[in-house]
C-alpha cells in the first residue's frame, strides 16, 4: 500500500526527530516534554523551538483528522496546552470581569 505524503513527513521529517511513537502515548506532558526535546536539539529547524514543536504537533493533528479518536484528540490538545507550560509560555487566563 502506498504511503501518503503526511505519514512520510511525519516519520522522515528532519526538522524535528521525533520519538518513536510520540503521538500515540497517553500522557500529554510526556508527548510535550519529547517535542520540546526534540525542537531543542534539532539543528534542522527553521523556525523557533515552541513554533516548530507546535508547528509539528498540529500537523499530525490536522493530518490525522477524522481519524482520530475522541480520547486520543483530547490528548494531543491537551499536549498543546502542556508545550505552553514546558515552553514557559502558558497563556493568561481570562479575567472575568
Amino acid at each position: 500500500m502506498p504511503r501518503k505524503w503526511s505519514q512520510e513527513v511525519t516519520e522522515e521529517s528532519h526538522a524535528l526527530e521525533l520519538e518513536e511513537g510520540v503521538f500515540t502515548w497517553d500522557d500529554p506532558r510526556e508527548i510535550a516534554l519529547s517535542l520540546q526535546r526534540s525542537a531543542l536539539s534539532s539543528r534542522a529547524r527553521k523556525a523557533e523551538p515552541f513554533q516548530s514543536a507546535m508547528s509539528m504537533l498540529n500537523f499530525y493533528v490536522n493530518r490525522a483528522g477524522k481519524n482520530l479518536s475522541a480520547q486520543r484528540r483530547a490528548i494531543l490538545e491537551q499536549a498543546k496546552h502542556e508545550l505552553h507550560v514546558v515552553f514557559g509560555r502558558e497563556p493568561e487566563r481570562r479575567r472575568h470581569r
